[in-house]
């Protein structure tokens, strides 16, 4: 099947220089914690970013200070993780403050990795002849991009050059018939425990200390003669969890995984559901349009298993989970065995899924039929009209293309209407699919809406 990989760009130098506003401005949200504290970011941060039909990851690092102490250190190997996972990294630095040891180390590191790397000189607003900024020179990196975060000056040429840089989404012919599945999920939530229990191989450490699995662990299976890759991914920390000495913050590794998986397991230990961070990484994987199964691990340490509790948890987590109502919920337990084979069956069912294709005919029968049952509503007295639909034919989970008119005034909930109709229908459980909505008098390439939702 295909499989695009969307690139990595991550943003490092030293604290205080602007990271984090940078990023907020390209993200457009307020995602991350601006303040004048130096040091204030102290986790990674994410967002998938699309600029002129370039998809990328935009990843916030912390700011590097002196490793005074191992949680100082564990930071610091943040920077690492980025010049060995991004595609492309951007060093952070300030128009009016001269070029320190700090900068030129994290120079070196980033030139070390052989990725491209990009001079970011923020806060040129505070400079009053930026012709005289020429200390940035002693970095030793040739291009050089000068912002204002602040005024917003020079964000979109940057922008236009990372998009040039980075290799665009692509999607290779994956000829060796691999489904592959990353265990996602926070530290000890028994992602290694399961690992182990799906290949019946201790090829993981398992430890009741989080943080044990610090990389990915690979292992292929062959199940019912269709061969099945694991990856095991070091667990992620709420923010402002990161105990001192034990492990550095994995987001690259794990944002690494989902994108080179098919299908994600993501896991919630049962004494422990539907935190925050879940519902994040949730976001994350329906993003990356992979596959998903929610698995509730440990089922066997719960105590008070009355007749209806299963029921019980089952219904409030698709309430907190309503943004992914097409993936399926399982209960295991790795010590047991519980439900183990049966996840087996669940990937296999989704990878089946992913690749349905539907004649063209069926689908405007099918178009014609929701239409006439709910007719879309419009906006500002325009009312748009769906013409035909077709499915694209090699995308890597099944997408389809609606032709009309006055498309983009249709609203969220009659596109969330079509997608509900199209599962009840033709069923795709477990895979996410795509809604591309097309003005009729609109050249449309391959693979690529203009008015893609």
């Amino acid at each position: 099947m295909t499989k695009p990989k969307t690139p990595i760009v991550a943003i490092v130098g030293r604290a205080n220089v602007g990271k984090s506003s940078f990023y907020n401005a390209v993200v457009g949200q307020m995602q991350a914690i601006v303040a004048r504290e130096a040091g204030t970011t102290r986790d990674s941060l994410m967002s998938k970013v699309n600029w002129k039909q370039h998809d990328f990851w935009l990843i916030d690092t912390a700011g590097v200070k002196d490793p005074e102490d191992d949680f100082e250190f564990t930071i610091q190997e943040q920077i690492y993780q980025a010049a060995e996972s991004a595609d492309l990294i951007l060093l952070m630095t300030e128009a009016h403050v001269p070029i320190s040891d700090e900068d030129r180390k994290i120079a070196l590191i980033a030139l070390k990795s052989k990725k491209p790397v990009l001079l970011v000189v923020n806060k040129i607003d505070q400079v009053k002849d930026i012709n005289q900024i020429d200390h940035i020179k002693k970095v030793g990196i040739k291009e050089q991009f000068l912002i204002s975060v602040t005024q917003r000056k020079g964000i979109n040429n940057l922008l236009d050059k990372i998009s040039s840089l980075i290799p665009k989404v692509e999607e290779a012919k994956d000829s060796s018939k691999v489904i592959r599945v990353a265990l996602i999920g926070r530290p000890n939530v028994g992602k290694s425990n399961l690992f182990n229990a799906l290949i019946k191989k201790q090829l993981a450490i398992v430890s009741k200390r989080a943080g044990t699995t610090r990389d990915v662990n690979y292992a292929q299976v062959n199940y019912h003669q269709q061969k099945i890759e694991f990856l095991d991914t070091a667990g992620i920390r709420r923010s402002g969890k990161i105990e001192v000495g034990i492990e550095k913050f994995s987001v690259l590794r794990t944002i690494q995984a989902i994108e080179m998986s098919d299908i994600c397991l993501l896991l919630m230990e049962s004494n422990q559901l539907n935190t925050q961070l879940d519902q994040k990484l949730a976001g994350i994987i329906k993003d990356a349009s992979k596959g998903l199964i929610i698995v509730v691990s440990k089922w066997d340490i719960v105590e008070n298993k009355d007749p209806f509790l299963r029921d019980n948890l089952a219904a409030e987590i698709k309430n907190t989970f309503d943004f992914v109502p097409w993936a399926p919920l399982i209960f295991t337990s790795s010590k047991s065995g519980q439900n183990v084979t049966k996840l087996f069956d669940l990937i296999i069912d989704i990878s089946r899924n992913q690749k349905t294709k539907i004649q063209t005919s069926e689908l405007n029968r099918w178009l014609e039929k929701v239409i006439y049952q709910h007719p879309p509503a419009g906006l500002k007295n325009r009312t748009p009209k769906l013409n035909y639909i077709v499915q694209e034919i090699d995308n890597q989970i099944p997408a389809f293309k609606i032709f009309g008119s006055n498309t983009k005034f249709i609203h969220w909930s009659y596109k969330r209407y079509l997608e509900k109709q199209l599962r009840t229908d033709f069923g795709f459980e477990g895979s996410a699919i795509e809604l591309w909505f097309i003005e009729k008098h609109v050249t449309h390439k391959h693979g690529h809406s203009p008015t893609r939702d």
